[in-house]
């Protein structure tokens, strides 16, 4: 069993950053990918990146390529999502996710556990 922590959520003007963490519970943290999700008020939850268990494979949405930045530590079984030049599209309840495979998939229902969800609120 997994447990997902985000934390790093708050409310910020149009071109700002915020970082975001998830933290991991568990011993095997290092084996899986994971994922950066968004859910705004009214739509779907929506893929934002994703990296695999190495972090050598990473997959943007094209929405924030160039913008975000995932990383992660695995010795610290946290994962990090550093987002800069943001606009109010990007308001949302963001999730992060662990699939317990080594490659990260844009599918939300490819992962396995979910964390509680962090707000970001961007204003303009």
């Amino acid at each position: 069993q997994v447990q997902l922590v985000e934390s790093g959520g708050g409310l910020v003007q149009a071109g700002g950053s915020l970082r975001l963490s998830c933290a991991a519970s568990g011993r095997t943290f290092s084996t899986y990918a994971m994922g950066w999700f968004r859910q705004a008020p009214g739509k779907e939850r929506e893929f934002v990146v994703g990296i695999s268990s190495s972090g050598g494979m990473i997959y943007y949405a094209d929405s924030v390529k160039g913008r975000f930045t995932i990383s992660r530590d695995n010795a610290k079984k946290t994962v990090y999502l550093q987002m800069n030049s943001l606009k109010p599209e990007d308001t949302a309840v963001y999730y992060c996710a662990a699939k317990t495979s080594s490659w990260p998939e844009r599918t939300a229902r490819r992962y396995d556990y979910w964390g509680q969800g962090t707000q970001v609120t961007v204003s303009s």
